[in-house]
């Protein structure tokens, strides 16, 4: 499914990581650990084409992945680390937003991260843990082959990272990969590690 070989990133005039080699097969889970400032974000953003590798090859089922970006950008969810939520937009406003985008149904979405009670409060007035569950909603929307999380249960309680794990479970049931970078245990059984 997802290859990346002898990847490099820089930063200015710092490089983050080098060589860097992972595949992720269907159903696969990949965890990213290090320190911060170790290269976690940073491989996100270039896997999912936001960011050029300096070095390397990053392939989808052995060809180039960035060949074509509308079809890369197509196969994937990525979640970074800010919510992208507009403040004044009700919680189902911002999903639908994703939806129309997508396609899904913004009601089971929310009610898979427990929001279904909140659907028409508007983003501002949310917690900082029920901000982060409306933007892991997105992933509850329409398939996408792979999710690239970026410290997906910041701010979470403990209940919401078991429903981010049914979450979890159900796409990898259904063929989906998960690459996730974390600080904290996630709910990914058997995921890889790839240390940076």
């Amino acid at each position: 499914m997802l290859e990346g070989r002898d990847l490099a990133c820089w930063r200015g005039e710092r490089a983050v990581f080098a060589g860097l080699s992972f595949t992720l097969a269907p159903g696969g889970a990949l965890l990213l650990v290090g320190p911060n400032g170790a290269g976690k974000s940073s491989l996100l953003r270039l896997l999912a084409g936001l960011i050029p590798a300096a070095e390397g090859q990053l392939l989808w089922d052995g060809q180039d992945a960035l060949a074509d970006r509308v079809a890369h950008a197509s196969r994937l969810r990525y979640l970074g680390h800010g919510d992208a939520l507009k403040p004044a937009l009700t919680a189902a406003e911002n999903l639908g937003f994703y939806a129309r985008l997508w396609g899904g149904d913004v009601a089971p979405a929310l009610a898979a991260l427990g929001l279904a009670e909140l659907a028409d409060l508007p983003a501002r007035v949310l917690s900082s843990g029920q901000k982060r569950r409306l933007a892991l909603a997105r992933l509850a929307l329409a398939p996408a082959p792979i999710w690239l999380l970026d410290e997906p249960t910041v701010g979470l309680d403990a209940a919401s990272v078991a429903r981010l794990g049914l979450l979890l479970a159900a796409h990898r049931a259904a063929g989906g990969a998960v690459l996730a970078a974390t600080h904290l245990p996630l709910p990914l059984p058997d995921a890889g590690e790839l240390r940076l």
